[in-house]
């Protein structure tokens, strides 16, 4: 047996071509999201290794028979689940090639078209995005291509350390500040503590309903003041385009304003939405990022280009290579020397990297933009037509507006069978209102002045959100897991401004409106049975 007879390779690759393209075509029918219980693959498998050879198509049913059933199913049309994963036929040859080819491009000579091709796809998706021309590397700016979003944050939050430390001295570390909101992605906290950001220097300023949960610009302003009057450092702020909780968008162009006085570093997350971005009525959601001095998206998530391939941009990559270059004796070379190329190595953590741009050129060539354009839109269109359902069932109300394909619905309070308490404790039969706002005798559940919040009134003529709060949370938790547990679809949650939240984010490649109307169909079913307990 050899280990790379390009013959066998053949016969063997077509079997796992033929194999993916069968769980394409019949992924619908599996439950989308896993169905084993913990530990379910240690019972099944054997404890060592084999001694001899197996043959591929035995490995291949044991993929079928034991490892497909443990898998949650990303690429179900019955997928609205976190954010999306999406993948392509072009994506999907890309990260064959890619994986082929099998070259660790960390600088220019290890493979020159590896560096090159990516240089050059950051600069077109940077054009179709419209970013200013400082942020690509015909404006001495540039773009590369990380893993996920954590570890471009991380770069950035490094990158802005060393370059301020590097003026007030490293013993100012204990000093320096990062900003975000309550809805920023828990990467920047994690990428705070692995950069040495003290914990206690990491601000993350609550946001608000009146808002839709966007970071206020006073609110930064305000905390911004605050450490410099007790002499801290204002380093980094995350500002986010499309929230993971309910996708809110910061007003970037607005908090740009703020964080310039201080020489603050500003990173754009736009890591869903900003996709969306290269279609001319969503650009304007991105607008004010010429004030920034990094931006980044996934392209894994709803760029149909498969996992992993986050794009980043900065539009001055000197603090970058500063903090994270390497150069030992064994890597110099003539063309590094020459100052003509990038070095990839030292935009990034690892040393080692993929080619990760021959997929996105995949994607970006097969395509074509207008294409690209019409994929997103229609993702979109089926997020309206599942929001428009939701409006017409009295019994279920949106939490959040709308910004891109993801909709943050619940049960609605008015939809649930209430109960008076007597003096504060124990129940009474019935329920009594008044115009819909009125309370008898001091308690009972109601509304107040047109709220669609129900809330607990006392005697003493006190509110209390909380036990109604949990009450109605409980009861859209308890409805969100009999929807998945029934592997029909599956849907995440949030909790935003302390109401928890059922997501339905629309972006699976292959999900149709008949997926949404489908689905709708069973959230109805299962509200109607929850609600007829409670």
């Amino acid at each position: 047996m050899e280990l790379l007879d390009h013959q066998e390779f053949r016969r063997q690759g077509h079997m796992v071509i033929d194999m993916i393209a069968d769980y394409y075509r019949d992924v619908e029918k599996y439950p989308v999201r896993s169905q084993v219980e913990p530990g379910y693959l240690w019972q099944r498998l054997p404890e060592d290794a084999p001694d001899e050879p197996e043959a591929i198509e035995s490995i291949l049913q044991d993929v079928q028979k034991h490892i497909i059933p443990g898998l949650t199913h990303w690429q179900s049309p019955n997928y609205f689940a976190y954010f999306p994963s999406s993948v392509s036929i072009a994506g999907f040859l890309g990260e064959i090639l890619s994986t082929g080819f099998n070259v660790v491009g960390f600088n220019w000579i290890s493979s020159p078209a590896a560096t090159e091709l990516e240089s050059i796809v950051m600069d077109w998706l940077g054009k179709m995005l419209n970013l200013p021309e400082y942020f690509l590397f015909s404006g001495n700016g540039g773009g590369v291509i990380h893993g996920t979003t954590c570890e471009a944050i991380l770069c950035t939050v490094v990158a802005s350390r060393d370059k301020v430390l590097s003026q007030v001295g490293r013993d100012a570390i204990s000093k320096l500040v990062v900003y975000s909101s309550d809805q920023t992605h828990c990467a920047l906290q994690k990428a705070a503590q692995i950069a040495g950001i003290h914990p206690n220097n990491v601000r993350v300023i609550p946001t608000a309903k009146s808002t839709d949960f966007a970071l206020s610009p006073h609110s930064l302003r305000s905390a911004i003041v605050s450490d410099v009057e007790a002499g801290m450092i204002p380093l980094y702020l995350c500002a986010t385009v499309g929230t993971t909780s309910s996708t809110a968008v910061d007003p970037v162009a607005a908090l740009c304003d703020v964080t310039k006085h201080y020489d603050i570093w500003v990173h754009v997350d736009a890591a869903y939405a900003g996709s969306a971005c290269i279609c001319p009525e969503f650009r304007h959601f991105i607008n004010g990022v010429e004030g920034a001095n990094s931006f980044s998206l996934n392209a894994h998530k709803w760029f149909f280009t498969n996992l992993d391939c986050c794009c980043l941009w900065t539009k001055d990559p000197t603090p970058l290579i500063k903090a994270l270059s390497t150069n030992p004796e064994y890597l110099k070379n003539a063309a590094t020397n020459s100052k003509r190329v990038v070095d990839y190595k030292d935009w990034q953590i690892a040393l080692s990297r993929r080619f990760r741009a021959m997929k996105l050129w995949l994607v970006l060539r097969s395509y074509g933009v207008s294409k690209l354009r019409s994929f997103l839109r229609s993702h979109v269109e089926m997020a309206k037509h599942f929001e428009k359902l939701v409006t017409m069932d009295s019994r279920f109300e949106l939490v959040v507006p709308r910004n891109f394909a993801t909709v943050c619905f619940r049960v609605s309070p008015s939809a649930i069978k209430t109960k008076v308490y007597n003096n504060g404790n124990g129940y009474q039969n019935g329920n009594r209102y008044q115009n819909g706002n009125g309370y008898q005798n001091g308690h009972g559940y109601g509304y107040q002045n047109g709220s669609h919040e129900k809330q607990l009134l006392l005697a003493n003529g006190k509110i209390h959100h909380d036990k109604y709060t949990e009450t109605v949370n409980d009861l859209n938790s308890k409805l969100l897991e009999s929807i998945n547990a029934s592997g029909r679809l599956f849907m995440t949650h949030a909790v935003i401004g302390g109401t928890y939240t059922m997501r339905f984010a629309v972006g699976a490649s292959r999900t149709e409106e008949r997926h949404i109307d489908m689905a709708w169909k069973v959230i109805q079913q299962y509200a109607s049975a929850v609600l007829s307990t409670s």
